[in-house]
């Protein structure tokens, strides 16, 4: 399967295809409207829950606190800026109708804390700062050369900082690549003309196109901008799970977590019913995610969080191997809803994470993991939630029975965990060991 054409022109002219292609055609849509953005964050849970998904290991803060939205596009750096006020939000971007987008956001909603720049990944050195936080979504692929791009990255990350990155996955973009094909072989380009010609052609699809499913699903598609940015991008290629723990590993980064682990665990949904399942747990975990991306097929990004190979123990992951879970302390998932009607036999609720697309991913839980479910108060550890509402004297009876259900919560995205309290506790085994 073809990710992307071979172009004939010189690195420098894709990168400048790649500017006016996002000056005339900017993505996402511009909003002018960020308010129900900042009324979702508002909600310091939902903050402490995003700040310990990238950081489990340490304290909750939100001042002195500097992020790089890099590739920031028409709103991102925007939306950080409004939901970390106390941060030092930077902005940078190849766009200047992007930037313009981002700048008037800023003047609206006085984001004082936001600086926005003009400026390609590759030149992050000529702003001579280092960011705890880096920002790179659906950028990087996009680049003439990821690698140097994502090497600029690493060199601007602080040695305890951490990196959300996100590229296209190959499979469940096997239909874009097809029509970005077609658009090739027959002339239709990037323009409003050629966009409306596109439109025209996706209505007659045939039926049972690859393309077919992902244009019902993505009202995002409906957007001429959007469709551009998917079927007549200039510059675009994906990565499979092993070629992105490559593409990381090369930029001297280690990987961290998914955002969304559960579609990728063994554990979760459908593939824990099927008879491969129990081999599938026994591979390392980057074997693991492959085999994941490669049994559900649709996947069409990757989104994970990953660090510095060289970071400190502070920033360690979390581990159910030992005792260290018990003074984890669980934060839910703002995502989460808890569904108690219509339920399978024996059980007390459903639980959903609502940004899950895939709707096999829901986690069933009985009348007793149901009080620790309603337990969990994003204050109180693992330990105290157990004592307090499952009494028993039997010490080992209750440390198994919590942290099989912790661990289940854990994999299914439903919470995260505050391991601020550790006070040393240890590392989380290397990716090669299994789970």
């Amino acid at each position: 399967m073809s990710q992307r054409a071979e172009n004939p022109l010189p690195s420098l002219d894709v990168a400048e295809k790649v500017r006016d292609f996002y000056d005339r055609y900017p993505y996402p849509r511009p909003i002018e409207s960020l308010e129900k953005y900042r009324g979702l964050w508002q909600n310091q849970q939902r903050r402490r829950a995003d700040y310990h998904l990238h950081w489990p290991g340490r304290s909750y803060r939100e001042e002195d606190y500097s992020i790089l939205i890099a590739g920031c596009g028409t709103s991102q750096a925007a939306k950080h800026a409004l939901r970390w006020p106390a941060a030092r939000v930077t902005g940078i971007d190849i766009s200047a109708t992007s930037l313009q987008c981002t700048e008037d956001l800023k003047r609206k909603y006085n984001l004082t804390n936001l600086q926005v720049h003009k400026l390609p990944i590759d030149r992050l050195n000529d702003l001579d700062k280092t960011f705890d936080q880096i920002v790179c979504t659906g950028v990087l692929h996009h680049l003439v050369d990821p690698d140097a791009g994502l090497a600029a990255l690493r060199k601007a990350l602080k040695p305890d900082g951490v990196m959300h990155l996100m590229v296209y996955a190959p499979y469940g973009r096997s239909g874009i690549y097809m029509l970005q094909e077609f658009c090739r072989r027959v002339g239709i380009h990037a323009t409003d003309e050629g966009i409306r010609d596109l439109i025209a052609a996706l209505r007659a699809l045939p039926p049972g196109h690859p393309l077919e499913n992902m244009l019902r699903q993505a009202p995002d598609f409906r957007q001429g901008a959007a469709l551009a940015d998917a079927l007549l991008h200039p510059q675009d290629r994906a990565y499979s799970v092993p070629q992105f723990f490559d593409f990381i590993r090369k930029a001297q980064l280690t990987f961290g977590r998914w955002v969304r682990q559960a579609p990728y665990s063994p554990h979760c949904g459908a593939m824990a019913q099927i008879p491969q399942a129990p081999r599938m747990a026994q591979l390392p975990l980057e074997e693991q995610y492959a085999s994941a991306e490669l049994y559900r097929g649709t996947m069409v990004r990757h989104s994970a969080i990953v660090y510095r190979d060289d970071r400190s123990s502070a920033c360690h992951l979390i581990s159910f191997a030992g005792d260290a879970w018990l003074r984890y302390v669980p934060i839910r998932n703002a995502e989460t809803i808890c569904i108690q009607e219509r339920l399978p036999p024996g059980a007390a609720a459903v639980l959903i994470n609502q940004n899950h697309t895939y709707t096999d991913l829901f986690m069933t839980i009985s009348a007793t993991e149901m009080r620790l479910f309603d337990a969990i108060d994003g204050n109180r550890t693992s330990s105290d939630i157990l004592n307090s509402t499952l009494p028993t004297s039997e010490e080992r009876l209750l440390q198994n029975t919590g942290r099989t259900f912790f661990e289940r919560l854990w994999w299914h995205d439903q919470i995260v965990f505050d391991a601020s309290g550790m006070q040393g506790g240890p590392v989380s085994p290397p990716l090669k060991d299994k789970v």
